[in-house]
């Protein structure tokens, strides 16, 4: 009993100081992944917790299961309009990008570390590729607004690019091992590791959707069956020689884009689960590390870092983005940044060791090194470097709080809250205001006091509305009563400038109003189609071009169509 009392009390603290760290990593701006790094490392055989742990098979396992359900819940989050702007250059950065960056970090390390070209290789190949739990960590927990094209970009990357380094990873295991002959085996493997993979993960996401549509469960029953699911498919896809990553990010894309009422009660439970997955997995590599073997390798292991990070990872992504012109120098360059390392790394440097490799313990730690500098060189600048690169927009006004009301199966109402923040509401009369169709207030709240939602209502600041409607209806709610419209309307012609207007505006009457001196090949387009003219490929909010002595930026855009282009004069110089 005593034995399981410790275990107990030991998991409940270091459970504890993982979810108070979230405080510290948010005031001090140190990335959240590299404080539960510490906090195992701390904990273990070499800190002050003491905990002798060796087990590289149960820290595999651990991190299998907590990656499944980190690129689940990732899947279930990404929205699919993403992809009209990022697959295609993602899938390019998570295939020849990781092959190329493992490439030059390879041969680097041949130099550095004195090692083969094959034990090289492999270390280029377990660091090789970005990491899901970071990427999704980062990104979405520092409040940073990315235009979608490099938001998207980094998103798929990160959740589609394990199979490559698991691939290469593999199969220079097997070369050194001698399990491995021919290219045709290596060949069929990678083809089989996305094929099986990208296949199992859209046919289980639409068998998951229709499990989900068919039966009737609690609510609480709802995100087991989709962890049990994933789990499942996982483990028969990883069976069938394919990408288990791949295919639980994908069935994750499928059900989480499916609309159906029942998300409401699957995705709050898997956002914990997320972070559970998340401190557990940290944790227990943490544990894992002996800081006294690591820091033996520091100077070399420091310098192979930073050489992937200013060397192999740029010139990937230049060689990987280069033929999408839609990239500009800036968003390729913070590309370029966003290459963060963190658990895949380290549970791929397992792999060696597992393998018997007579040098797995010295690849492992020098991964675990080029993470630790991954994550607190990158990860710790993320938002100013997404400011100076100017790869940001505004944030779009959203509502408090939304949630399905449950009762159609699909394409369901919704309640949204909103707080009257602006002036410009202040006094105004419900009716007054101009709802979509099929939408309506259905209380205001003053203080503690409910007051009846008629169209006699006069708002007042502070207000918190329930507005039921459906995600279609958003965009329009959200430009009523998204926090501050004032403060918005300000931030907005700060970034577009003082004249955003509609883009079916001619550009001959544009050149009139505003003393703009427009070709005459130009003056009959709309501005839209001058947008697009000058914009390559899918246009996003906040791609902008000179143009006429004045700065061109996309303000709102509806799939490849644009409605508002902002205008402003160039800056001297």
């Amino acid at each position: 009993m005593d034995n399981i009392e410790h275990l107990f009390l030991l998991a409940g603290v270091l459970l504890c100081l993982s979810v108070l760290a979230t405080l510290v990593s948010a005031r001090s701006g140190i990335p959240i992944l590299l404080i539960f790094l510490l906090i195992g490392m701390l904990a273990g055989e070499s800190g002050p917790g003491g905990i002798r742990f060796e087990s590289y098979s149960l820290s595999y396992a651990v991190g299998n299961l907590a990656l499944a359900i980190i690129l689940l819940d990732g899947g279930m989050r990404t929205r699919m309009e993403t992809f009209r702007v990022g697959l295609k250059p993602a899938l390019s950065l998570a295939t020849l990008g990781v092959l190329i960056t493992s490439g030059i970090t390879g041969l680097i390390a041949v130099y550095i570390l004195d090692l083969s070209w094959l034990h090289g290789l492999l270390l280029g190949a377990i660091v090789g590729s970005t990491d899901a739990a970071a990427v999704f960590s980062l990104l979405g927990g520092r409040g940073m607004q990315l235009n979608q094209r490099v938001g998207a970009s980094l998103e798929i990357e990160s959740g589609t690019n394990d199979p490559m380094a698991i691939f290469l990873t593999l199969t220079l295991i097997a070369l050194i091992t001698g399990e491995m002959e021919g290219t045709g085996e290596a060949v069929l493997f990678l083809l089989s590791q996305f094929g099986i993979g990208a296949l199992a993960g859209l046919l289980g996401g639409q068998l998951l959707v229709l499990l989900i549509r068919r039966i009737n469960l609690a609510s609480g029953l709802y995100p087991l069956l989709v962890t049990g699911f994933g789990l499942t498919l996982f483990a028969l896809t990883a069976m069938l020689q394919g990408s288990g990553f791949l295919a639980v990010y994908l069935a994750g894309l499928v059900l989480g884009n499916s609309r159906l009422r029942n998300l409401e009660s699957i995705l709050p439970v898997f956002d914990g689960l997320a972070w559970l997955s998340q401190i557990g997995l940290f944790l227990v590599l943490g544990l894992l590390i002996s800081p006294a073997d690591m820091w033996v390798m520091a100077l070399p292991a420091s310098l192979i870092a930073l050489a992937m990070i200013f060397i192999a990872r740029p010139v990937a992504v230049m060689a990987s983005l280069l033929p999408f012109f839609r990239f500009n120098m800036r968003e390729l360059c913070f590309i370029s940044w966003v290459g963060l390392r963190g658990a895949v790394p380290i549970v791929l440097a397992i792999f060696p060791l597992m393998a018997g490799i007579e040098e797995g313990s010295m690849l492992f730690n020098v991964a675990f090194f080029v993470v630790l500098i991954s994550l607190l060189v990158q990860g710790s600048t993320l938002p100013p470097m997404a400011r100076w690169l100017q790869v940001e927009v505004p944030p779009e006004p959203a509502p408090k709080r939304r949630s399905m009301l449950g009762i159609f199966k699909e394409d369901d109402f919704e309640m949204f809250l909103y707080q009257v923040e602006s002036q410009s509401l202040d006094g105004v009369v419900v009716r007054q205001l101009t709802f979509p169709p099929h939408c309506r207030v259905a209380a205001v709240f003053r203080g503690e006091h409910l007051l009846p939602a008629s169209g006699s209502t006069r708002l007042a600041i502070n207000d918190v509305l329930c507005v039921i409607g459906r995600s279609t209806h958003l965009k329009t709610l959200n430009n009523m009563f998204g926090g501050d419209i004032e403060v918005a309307r300000e931030k907005a012609r700060a970034f577009f400038g003082d004249f955003i207007l509609d883009a079916d505006a001619r550009m001959g009457d544009v050149a009139l109003i505003y003393g703009v001196d427009v070709a005459d090949d130009e003056s009959d387009l709309p501005l839209g189609g001058f947008m697009l003219k000058h914009t390559s490929g899918h246009p996003v909010v906040g791609d902008h071009f000179e143009r006429y002595g004045m700065v061109w930026t996309v303000a709102d855009v509806d799939g490849d169509r644009v409605l508002k282009a902002g205008l402003r004069e160039c800056e001297p110089g």
